[in-house]
């Protein structure tokens, strides 16, 4: 799986590189800067590319801007975009027409090499991957009318795991429920959400998404 990397930071982003090769992926371009990166991605063709959300020159929101680029030039190629800090408009900027291959992490989540490295691979297979600290703010939102108020405590965590791509066998396993509790779950707070169930989790996770961003 061939993956790009545009990151200023030369020591973040030759371990990361180091990181995914070991993870047998195979990193076709590392560059500092978005013009270099969409160069890139047209000369190698990967299945993902890794994106710091702030790049040179003004370190603003070159990242973004390249990352949306991608997912306009090459739709079927994930596009995973990291950040230093919360930045919820930005987040919801990269996930205004489809989750689908797309990730949002925080810089923090790459210490968990195992978390990141199965993140990556999510979005390059098109599913999704988003922090569960965004995921978390994106639910805080207050709304006048906010169906997220008649969601029990524990539906809200499972909420959280689906957005942020976790299947059923995942949300299973960290709450340490049963499968099928999981299901009842999911079902309910599709009922109460007024969100259609679907037996596709990258569909789900866009229909929830599509939610939050209302």
């Amino acid at each position: 799986m061939r993956v790009a990397i545009a990151e200023d930071s030369v020591l973040l982003r030759e371990g990361l590189a180091r990181l995914l090769e070991e993870a047998n992926f195979e990193v076709v371009a590392r560059c500092d800067n978005a013009e270099q990166l969409l160069l890139d991605v047209r000369s190698f063709s990967p299945e993902v590319a890794i994106v710091d959300i702030r790049l040179p020159p003004t370190h603003n929101d070159e990242g973004l801007l390249a990352a949306l680029e991608i997912r306009k030039r090459h739709p079927s190629m994930g596009v995973l975009v990291l950040s230093q800090y919360v930045e919820v408009g930005l987040a919801l900027t990269l996930l205004a027409e489809s989750a689908e291959g797309v990730g949002y992490l925080l810089k923090d989540r790459i210490a968990d090499v195992k978390e990141f490295v199965a993140a990556v691979r999510r979005v390059a297979e098109g599913g999704s991957a988003l922090d569960p600290i965004i995921v978390s703010t994106l639910l805080a939102r207050q709304r006048a009318d906010d169906p997220i108020s008649r969601l029990t405590p524990r539906e809200r965590e499972v909420l959280e795991l689906m957005a942020s791509g976790s299947s059923n066998q995942g949300i299973a396993d960290k709450l340490v429920i049963t499968l099928r509790a999981v299901e009842k779950y999911v079902s309910s707070i599709f009922g109460k959400l007024g969100l259609p169930s679907t037996g596709s989790e990258s569909r789900r996770v866009l229909a929830v998404l599509t939610f939050l961003r209302t």
